[in-house]
């Protein structure tokens, strides 16, 4: 299958570049800067990500452009852009002040093969402290902005090119056009990446990887868990055997609907209610991190008790999706990102691993799961962590205090999904861009808050006690922190804007209908520095 192989620098959009190609159907793979595969006949270009580095500083990281320099169309963006200029022959130096933010191309040379069907003063989005103040001999000025002189560049008689700024950010309003021209036209990919074929492909190979043996696959209640079931399920019928478990954390009423949605959708599952025992272990239990390792723990404990009863399992499944691998290790070899996947099964099972989601971007594991046939509530739901609200009280964790926010949340989370609003502009684009069903008229479409939104949740607050009046009574109960972010990728994420009304609603109905809550109070802290989860 042909492969657009974009190099890892160590951006955090670096992510955002493969999913914008993959929005192409184009198959890309993203490597570590170091990791570039030899002699693989697939590969049709390069792309070289930002990072956070100058390409002058001792730990900067670096490629040899010799192994891809004419064997491979290439496309550099921000510090790729800098890099193979400096590493070329030309200057790299500090921007006088920080360059970062919107600006517009002043000039365009829009004959070039890069720039074909471009707007003069298209929108551009720049986010860098250097600057490219002198080319490489050879190389010519293809587009340039009112502070940045060479804001895009060609080495003539080469197809080499470098952008300053970002192209795959929806604020570069062209961005895609610059990513199309580069990956259809110059590279010559035929496109033929898409739900579909996945689908097809996808269920062929899990026939012929599988056989005629048993699997067993842990169930979430998520997107990436789901959508791994039903297409395992497709390829091998109820030789699948999933398995959800109940640890007593989910959301109001989860257990029961999930387990109907999954019987609705002709899948073999096993529901087990496990929640006294998690109750028990984690009795008194406030660190943290030591709530997190109780939970897997006993996840993996009543997993490989029901797995046991499985017999002549050979496989276990699971919905591993490829920002999980991307995050597991970052370039420097290091993790920096636990996942929630099953894990630790005993090795006298002897079961083989297999991940039918593991190149797919979230969005695409939407778009699979639309292709599918899945309930657009499954499709759409938004991340959860797999310690549940375990992780959204602070401090010990009590049934009554998951009643507490399980109430909360659920309010939170309805009045989302039923409060709709008009979109235009970039919003609609970005909303339309993530695969949410709507329809454009007069260039506006209608969605829900919910569907706006990347995650959402309410958090308790069980270590602190604010005072109230209720009636004519003094309360001293807990608040509520609501938490509502937007992100594509969750690498980064900014405090959704909600509405007045809707959160004066919210707060009035949770203080009046929750007991145990008399505040509710808006966390509008980004991630970074801020995480989205509070533990």
């Amino acid at each position: 299958m042909q492969k657009i192989i974009i190099l890892d620098f160590g951006s955090q959009t670096t992510q955002l570049i493969g999913r914008r190609v993959r929005e192409l159907d184009t198959f890309c793979e993203i490597l570590p800067y170091n990791k570039f595969p030899d002699d693989d006949p697939d590969v049709i270009g390069v792309i070289l990500s930002g990072s956070p580095y100058s390409v002058y500083d001792p730990q900067a990281f670096s490629v040899d452009l010799s192994r891809l320099r004419r064997r491979y169309p290439i496309l550099g963006i921000c510090y790729g852009a800098q890099f193979m200029a400096h590493t070329l022959g030309g200057r790299v130096e500090p921007a006088p002040s920080r360059e970062y933010g919107r600006q517009n191309l002043t000039t365009i040379d829009t004959a070039n093969p890069l720039f074909r069907g471009f707007d003069t003063g298209s929108q551009v989005w720049m986010s860098h402290g250097d600057t490219i103040t002198a080319l490489p001999d050879g190389f010519k000025v293809i587009a340039s902005t009112a502070s940045v002189a060479n804001a895009a560049y060609q080495a003539e008689g080469e197809q080499l090119w470098g952008v300053q700024f970002h192209p795959e950010v929806f604020h570069s309003t062209q961005g895609t056009q610059l990513l199309r021209n580069f990956v259809v036209d110059i590279c010559g990919s035929r496109q033929d990446w898409s739900a579909a074929n996945f689908v097809e492909t996808t269920v062929a190979e899990l026939r012929r990887q599988l056989g005629n043996d048993r699997v067993i696959l842990g169930l979430s209640g998520g997107v990436d868990s789901s959508v791994a079931a039903v297409l395992i399920s497709r390829a091998i019928g109820d030789r699948l055997t999933c398995i959800f478990v109940d640890h007593g954390m989910l959301r109001k009423n989860e257990f029961a609907d999930v387990l109907h949605d999954y019987e609705c959708l002709g899948l073999n599952v096993v529901g087990v209610d496990a929640s006294a025992k998690f109750f028990a272990d984690l009795a008194g239990v406030t660190d943290p991190e030591q709530k997190r390792k109780i939970i897997g723990r006993d996840f993996v404990e009543v997993f490989n008790a029901e797995a046991r009863k499985v017999e002549g399992a050979r496989w276990l499944a699971q919905g591993t999706i490829y920002p999980d691998r991307i995050e597991s290790l970052n370039i420097t070899g290091k993790v920096i990102k636990s996942h929630h996947n099953v894990g630790g099964l005993p090795k006298e099972m002897n079961l083989q691993l297999c991940e039918p989601l593991k190149w797919l971007f979230k969005d695409e594991v939407r778009r699979i799961g639309r292709q599918l046939g899945m309930p657009e509530h499954l499709i759409t739901r938004h991340p959860f962590p797999g310690p549940g609200l375990a992780v959204r009280i602070l401090g010990d964790i009590t049934p009554e205090k998951v009643r507490i926010l399980q109430e909360a949340d659920d309010i939170f989370i309805r009045g989302l999904r039923d409060y709709k609003v008009r979109l235009c502009g970039d919003d609609a684009r970005r909303v339309l861009a993530a695969g949410v069903p709507a329809a454009m008229t007069d260039g506006e479409i209608e969605v829900s808050l919910y569907d706006q939104i990347w995650q959402a949740g309410a958090v308790l607050l069980s270590t602190v006690r604010s005072v109230g009046v209720m009636g004519d009574e003094r309360t001293y109960e807990h608040p509520v922190a609501l938490r509502a972010v937007t992100s594509t990728d969750a690498m980064t994420a900014d405090w959704a804007h909600l509405p007045y009304d809707f959160m004066a609603r919210v707060s009035t109905d949770i203080i009046n209908h929750v007991r145990g809550v008399n505040r509710v109070c808006y966390d509008i802290s980004s991630k970074p520095p801020a995480t989205i989860e509070w533990e």
